[in-house]
């Protein structure tokens, strides 16, 4: 059975702070309660890189891809992620063109046809500094600027300057300094 994971992390987090916080016995111990899984459940979304499902999967194939295995992913939709790039990028239109990172369409949807998160396990985990790039990711990381610098910045950044960022530059408030690390809602 595939699980919605958002709908299986909110369930478990409901249940978690009713049975931490509602208890009426005597030994303060939490009442176990019942959750009921059953019913069908659907991944919605692969989100390893946002916004990559979004742009490259085509209407059609959106629900195969957010099922598919990442391991079978690029086999399946590498062809289309490189088309929908070179229909997309003026940065990928002649062969041989390649991004910042020094790959060509081929190589580089072949990356993003892979729809997950490398980190890093030796190094800065960041979506891009300056220097190091998907090598994890930050709350503070510019994630779709980035990915729009590597989809229409060309080998330095500087092609395509109004695609290259989505002119958000920060969290609208602070991320906190402790776990959870996410900002309080509004």
């Amino acid at each position: 059975m595939k699980i919605n994971f958002i709908k299986y992390t909110a369930i478990l987090a409901i249940t978690s702070l009713i049975m931490v916080g509602c208890s009426n016995n005597d030994n303060n111990e939490p009442t176990p309660i019942p959750v009921d899984f059953s019913g069908t459940f659907m991944q919605k979304d692969q989100m390893g890189r946002p916004a990559v499902n979004t742009v490259f999967v085509s209407a059609s194939s959106k629900d195969e891809f957010n099922v598919t295995v990442p391991s079978e992913q690029n086999a399946k939709f590498q062809s289309m992620f490189e088309a929908n790039l070179k229909g997309l990028s003026p940065a990928f239109a002649n062969p041989g063109d390649t991004n910042a990172l020094g790959l060509d369409a081929a190589a580089f949807t072949g990356l993003l046809a892979t729809d997950v998160l490398n980190v890093s396990l030796d190094g800065k985990t960041t979506f891009f500094d300056g220097t190091n790039v998907l090598t994890g990711r930050a709350l503070a990381d510019d994630v779709i600027t980035v990915e729009l610098l590597l989809i229409f910045g060309g080998e330095d950044f500087s092609e395509n300057p109004t695609l290259s960022d989505d002119n958000v530059s920060a969290n609208d408030k602070p991320f906190l300094t402790s776990f959870p690390y996410l900002a309080s809602p509004w």
